[in-house]
């Protein structure tokens, strides 16, 4: 980890602690299991896996998403949004460098007058030059409407959004109301999964209300996750192997391969003729398509690119949720870097929620399991109802607006905030 992303994951923690925030809380044989294909997987390298918990922008409130409370909040959000364009929108905040406490200039008066016309900062505190606590308190507010880390610092992905014109958020609203109603207006399943993309979170809810939501790793912009998708969801399968899908092995594998031949090897992946038998990685050529003719499949082990976890969904897409061992990607702003699945940070409460039914499986009996390194499927009985959604603006039950960027272009406002340019987008760092 380089000096600023330690620096910035402790900034991370000591604001989430300031504002109160944490982690949400929330059988077949190996010998069957190996003979399984999983379609739609997911190349990427391990990060840094040992860089532990950061702050959650999840909501702690327990109403759903999709619900007819949400539904007349959206509403209500937009009432406010209208208002807001009929009086001539906000100003942009002018390019340059980060903005943080202590700064002064007229790039934070103009940050103050932003603030102030969306809500964000009292307009009682003035229009000092200065960047004080009263702007601090303010930006992570935006921050935290925006599913952006809330450590009070202006950088290029806050300023990003912060430029997006009061027109296109109230456009934003108008079409994902539109979303939220559709699923609000019918009736919910007592005990159901909803992943909402954009937002890169996922909730559980039973009985009308959600038990716990969890960060997401979803899919980039040009490997889409898809939505909207309704699945169940079928088992947990612990230790999983990961058999590598032939639209990754031509776009990442094989360009892996070049760069590094012994990559395959450094990952525990075999690779498998159509009689079955392991072959070297050294008996093919790496610099045409002949890789492609083969099946690659990767053992259960902490590079395993599912980590410890998967859990399977029926769906014409072949996607599916897992774990993964790349844990500092839960700790960007902007999530996006799998081929269509979805990863999701503390899977294994998820799972216990999934399994809260099935006789002998608890958190406990689930770490025993997975400790023994054995692959182990449990059945999901009944299975429970998988909604990935894509709502990237909304009013939530706490009286504050939200915003998601619109990633996948979905909602035709032609403005994607962390999609080109942002440092999190570009590098992999967690900027603000």
């Amino acid at each position: 980890m380089t000096d600023r992303s330690a620096e910035l994951l402790a900034a991370t923690r000591r604001e989430a602690l300031k504002l109160g925030l944490g982690a949400a809380a929330a059988g077949v044989t190996a010998a069957q299991a190996a003979a399984q294909s999983f379609g739609a997987g997911e190349w990427k390298d391990r990060f840094d896996a040992s860089s532990g918990a950061v702050a959650t922008r999840t909501s702690s409130s327990r109403v759903p998403t999709l619900s007819r409370e949400t539904a007349s909040a959206t509403e209500q959000a937009i009432a406010s949004y209208q208002d807001i364009v009929g009086r001539g929108g906000w100003n942009t905040v002018p390019n340059g460098p980060r903005l943080k406490l202590g700064s002064t200039g007229e790039r934070v008066v103009a940050l103050r007058k932003r603030l102030m016309a969306s809500g964000d900062l009292d307009p009682n505190v003035g229009m000092s030059p200065t960047f004080d606590s009263y702007v601090e308190g303010g930006v992570r507010r935006f921050q935290a409407r925006h599913g952006l880390i809330p450590v009070g610092v202006v950088g290029d992905d806050t300023l990003s959004s912060l430029n997006i014109a009061a027109p296109t958020r109230l456009r934003q609203l108008e079409i994902n109301l539109v979303r939220i109603r559709t699923m609000a207006n019918g009736d919910m399943p007592s005990r159901y999964v909803m992943a909402n993309v954009p937002a890169a979170e996922v909730e559980t809810v039973e009985d009308g209300q959600v038990s716990a939501r969890y960060t997401a790793v979803v899919g980039k912009v040009d490997r889409a996750s898809p939505t909207p998708l309704d699945a169940k969801i079928l088992q947990v399968n612990l230790n999983p192997f990961w058999t590598v899908p032939a639209s990754i092995v031509k776009k990442d594998l094989i360009p892996q391969m070049q760069k590094d031949p012994k990559y395959l090897t450094k990952k525990n992946i075999q690779i498998i003729d159509k009689s079955g038998a392991v072959i070297p990685p050294e008996q093919i050529n790496w610099q045409t398509d002949e890789a492609t003719n083969y099946m690659y499949k990767q053992d259960p082990g902490e590079d395993n690119s599912m980590g410890t976890v998967r859990i399977n969904m029926q769906n014409p897409d072949g996607v599916y949720m897992h774990d993964t061992p790349s844990k500092n990607l839960f700790g960007e702003n902007a999530r996006f870097h799998s081929s269509g699945c979805m990863r999701i940070q503390n899977v294994k409460e998820l799972c216990t929620w999934l399994l809260k039914n099935q006789p002998n499986w608890n958190r406990r009996s689930l770490d025993a399991a997975i400790k023994t390194g054995n692959r182990i499927d449990i059945q999901v009985s009944p299975p429970i109802p998988v909604l990935w959604r894509y709502i990237s603006g909304w009013g939530a039950a706490d009286g504050t607006v939200q915003f998601r960027e619109d990633i996948y272009g979905k909602d035709g406002t032609g403005e994607l905030a962390m999609a080109g340019g942002g440092t999190s987008a570009a590098t992999g760092q967690a900027g603000q």
